[in-house]
Parts: C-alpha cells; sequence; structure tokens
C-alpha cells in the first residue's frame, strides 16, 4: 500500500482478521471488514463532494462509528481531520473551524440545531448529519480501494488544545505521531487481540481516541462506544461485554467507587485500568485495590498524541504520587530555565521528545517556536525526578484549570468577563471541588461606581462558552495583587481567594 498512515488501517486490520468485531454501538456491531468497506464508501463519497488533500473534515458529536468511520476516511484521501468537542458553545465551534479552515462539517443529529445557529463566517460549505445524508451518502459511493500516497509525516489531526494565551491553538498530530504513541501503548499496556475496551471517555480528547481507541483497532479488539459516561451505564456494559480495557480520568473512576452497585458488581473480567487528566487521590486507588484492581496512571498532553510518562502496575504503590517513567519510545528530561537538566530533586520543567511528539500548532509559528527547542517540547508543568528516574509533577507552570479531565484556559474567561461594562479587572482560577478535581473561580474588581451581581455576572457567560467553562464562583475584590511592573500574580490570587469559601 502506498498509504502509510491511518487511512489503510481499516484495509490492514480487514485482510488479518475481517470478521473479529470492531466497533459495538448499542446493540450495533461493526466487523473490521465492515469498518474497511464503510471507510472506503464514506470516502468516495467525501471525495465526491470536493475533498482533496489537505482538505480540514471537522466532525461534531459524541462518541459513535461515525467519528472513526470519518476519522479513517479523512485519512485514505490524505485529509485532515478535525475534531470538535460538542460542549462547546456556537462562537467557540465556529472559531475552531474557521481557524482550521473545515470546509466540509460531519455532525451528529443531536448538534444539528448548533449546526444551524454557526455564522456564515464558520467557512463550512458541505455538512452530513449522521443517521440521515450521512448515511445516505455511504449508500450511494461505490466500494472500490482507494490507495492514494499519505506518508508517516502527513498531517491526520488538528486537535485543539488549551492554552494559557487565549483560545485553543490546533496541535497538528502526524499519521506517524498517532502511530507511535499507539505503539508505546502496545508496548507499555501489554495489549492483547482479545482485547474488550469501554470507550465512555470522549473521542474527541487525545486520551479516549489515542490512549484506548487507536491501540486497541491496531491491535485487532473490539471497541464498545457509549455517547457518554453514567456509572450505572458502566456496570452494565462491563459485565454485558466482559470489557478487559478502561480509560477514565479520577472522576469517572470515584463516580464508579461511590455508587451503589460498586461492592457487588462482577468486575472479574477488567484487566487494564488507565487514568490520567489529573493526579490520582491515594484513596481512589486504595478503593480499587480493596476490588483486585489497579491504576495505570500517566502523563501526557495533546502536542505529545499524549502519552509522555507512564506508571506500571507493579510501582502503582511504591511511586504512588508519580507519573512514572517516560513510555518506550519517549524521552523525557526535567530542566532548568538554561535547557540544563536539573539534578535529582530538584525541580524544573518536563521536556518531551519522540516521534509522537507534534511538528507545531496549526498556522501559530511563533507559538510553535515558543514550545519547541531542538525538537524539545516544553509542556509548561513542573517535575522533579527521584533517584530511580521517577517523575513527580509538582506544579502547572501554566495556568490551565483541568476540571474532570477538561482543560480550560483563564485567558479565554477573563477576554470575556472584561468585555463586562462593569468589571475593570479579574483573574480566574481553579478552586478543589470535591466532583470534578476543580472548577473556575473568577475574582474581579469592579468598576468605580458599579455595584455588581456575581449572579449576573456568571450568567452573562451563558452561552459564550462551554457550560464547564463558566465559573462556579466569583468573588469582588478591591484590587488583584501585581508587581511593580503591573503583572498580575495569579499565586497570590490563589492564595487569597482559593479557598472553598473564596474568602480573602
Amino acid at each position: 500500500m502506498r498509504n502509510e498512515g491511518l487511512g489503510s488501517w481499516p484495509a490492514r486490520r480487514a485482510r488479518k482478521t475481517p470478521h473479529r468485531t470492531a466497533l459495538v454501538h448499542g446493540d450495533a456491531t461493526v466487523d473490521y471488514a465492515g469498518l474497511h468497506t464503510r471507510t472506503t464508501k464514506l470516502a468516495h463519497a467525501l471525495r465526491a463532494l470536493g475533498t482533496r488533500r489537505g482538505d480540514r473534515i471537522a466532525y461534531l458529536g459524541p462518541n459513535h462509528p461515525s467519528y472513526l468511520e470519518t476519522l479513517f476516511a479523512a485519512g485514505l484521501l490524505g485529509a485532515v481531520f478535525v475534531p470538535l468537542n460538542p460542549r462547546l458553545a456556537g462562537p467557540e465551534i465556529a472559531h475552531q473551524l474557521r481557524d482550521a479552515g473545515a470546509r466540509t462539517l460531519v455532525h451528529a443529529s443531536s448538534a444539528t440545531g448548533l449546526v444551524a445557529g454557526l455564522p456564515g463566517t464558520a467557512g463550512v460549505r458541505t455538512s452530513l448529519e449522521v443517521g440521515s445524508s450521512y448515511e445516505e451518502s455511504i449508500a450511494a459511493a461505490p466500494d472500490e480501494p482507494i490507495d492514494l500516497p499519505v506518508t508517516a509525516d502527513d498531517t491526520c489531526i488538528i486537535m485543539y488544545t488549551s492554552g494559557t494565551t487565549g483560545r485553543p491553538k490546533g496541535a497538528m498530530l502526524t499519521h506517524g505521531n498517532l502511530t507511535w504513541n499507539a505503539v508505546n501503548v502496545l508496548v507499555d499496556h501489554d495489549l492483547i487481540a482479545d482485547e474488550r475496551a469501554l470507550v465512555s471517555a470522549p473521542l474527541f480528547h487525545t486520551a479516549g481516541l489515542n490512549m484506548l481507541t487507536l491501540p486497541v483497532l491496531l491491535k485487532g479488539g473490539t471497541c464498545v462506544l457509549t455517547e457518554s459516561f453514567d456509572p450505572a451505564a458502566t456496570f452494565d456494559l462491563v459485565e454485558r461485554h466482559r470489557i478487559t480495557f478502561m480509560f477514565g480520568v479520577p472522576t469517572m473512576f470515584d463516580r464508579i467507587a461511590r455508587h451503589p452497585r460498586w461492592a457487588g458488581a462482577d468486575l472479574s473480567s477488567l484487566r487494564i485500568l488507565t487514568c490520567g487528566g489529573s493526579p490520582v487521590p491515594t484513596s481512589l486507588i486504595a478503593a480499587y485495590q480493596e476490588r483486585g484492581l489497579t491504576f495505570l496512571q500517566g502523563y501526557g498532553m495533546t502536542e505529545a498524541a499524549p502519552g509522555t510518562l507512564f506508571l506500571d502496575a507493579e510501582h502503582a504503590v511504591a511511586k504512588a504520587g508519580s507519573a512514572g517513567v517516560p513510555h518506550f519510545f519517549s524521552d523525557v528530561r526535567v530542566v532548568r530555565p538554561d535547557f540544563t537538566p536539573a539534578d535529582t530533586g530538584e525541580t524544573g520543567e518536563v521536556v518531551v521528545r519522540g516521534p509522537h511528539v507534534m511538528p507545531g500548532y496549526w498556522g501559530l509559528p511563533e507559538e510553535t517556536a515558543a514550545v519547541l527547542t531542538d525538537g524539545w517540547f516544553r509542556s509548561g508543568d513542573a517535575a522533579r525526578v527521584d533517584d530511580d528516574g521517577y517523575v513527580f509533577i509538582v506544579d502547572r507552570i501554566k495556568d490551565v484549570i483541568i476540571s474532570g479531565g477538561e482543560n480550560i484556559c483563564p485567558a479565554e474567561i477573563e477576554d470575556l468577563l472584561l468585555a463586562h461594562p462593569g468589571i475593570v479587572e479579574c483573574a480566574v482560577i481553579g478552586v478543589a471541588d470535591d466532583r470534578w478535581g476543580e472548577v473556575p473561580r473568577a475574582v474581579v474588581v469592579a468598576r468605580e461606581g458599579v455595584e455588581l451581581d456575581p449572579d449576573e455576572v456568571i450568567a452573562s457567560l451563558s452561552g459564550r462558552l462551554a457550560k464547564y467553562k463558566i465559573p462556579r464562583s466569583l468573588v469582588i475584590a478591591d484590587e488583584l495583587p501585581r508587581t511593580a511592573s503591573g503583572k498580575l500574580l495569579k499565586s497570590r490570587v490563589r492564595t487569597r481567594y482559593g479557598d472553598r469559601q473564596g474568602n480573602p
């Protein structure tokens, strides 16, 4: 095959294990032969709509087989797949469509109203609705093989990630990036061909797609797709499908362990539980160990596709609190500001290099240059290394808030708050939350003579931001701490206003 990328995976799997089940969604199943056929026909349909090499194809919707079919079909054509988070508000989705230059949008029927409300400036020319025009296009398309030249260095996905500079940036991940990350997972997780993975983490996030789904499909296992996470449904699905592999953020695993069915549920099929997105509380680790289950924890970032560090089961207790050691084909260092290696126990910045690290951000050469140094990606996260080489993440140099596994960029919220006529200064910080790990809190300074209503200010963000980004609380302060040069001191804002009550 001339196609070296993800688009060739369904064909390569179909010639090896055509009758093995690839995907399960509700009561519907598709084997690898069927996935190959549907992907090929969809690629023909997209090409008939004018899609060519390098064109961007966006997808908006929850977990569904059509997500993966669209990803693989784009890969067959040498086009670029752009996954969108359906939890975002219309203006946020419009920005990402416009920024990526996507001309084609495949979307779930549940997103039809959202899509209809997108402004013309979003740039989408053609849309396919899953279940209607999508299926009609596949049914009418030919199934002749497509084998266009696609290399490992070609861009496969533009995946948007929150940073500290305002709007999300599009990380360009190549076919090689995604393949090497999948290989890292195969090596370090010891995946088997009979793996049955429960995919309840969203596919539009890097972990659900790249640390779970793609490695399982590469190995020839089965992915059971659910549109959203629900603890009770999780027990049903594990028992019904004899699930062996799950990924989740700590919030998901905590809700499972707190559910009334936890003590009596049949979890005997579970072999691999991986957790990421934020540190795993030791109490949660203990709860699963009591059931004979062990977490495999990891640390990563969208820009690294995302696997970077991995803590295996053997060291889950002895090295509790650690993010582990680098994946097999990853190189990780902890460095000082001058990029020299930090000493053992010394705090420095995590940098990563490897065939899974992105070549850069879409359309942002300056931002790319700022984070890539001689092939090393600067994570912005602070860590230290112990005598055994295990890395402990100690702080986030970046200000990103991680809430239930979702990255929230404070600057994006702050920009909207500063547009409020009654606000002259603001800072958004993360505060502890029992359910989500942390949630946003806004600390604002009112314009002179204005009496702010916190509930009104928070309500003004509705429809302009995804719900999970909207601050759960708002504190009105007389002033915000700044340096002599006027730079905001976020660390002092957190110290003063970061308790659960928001008291200064």
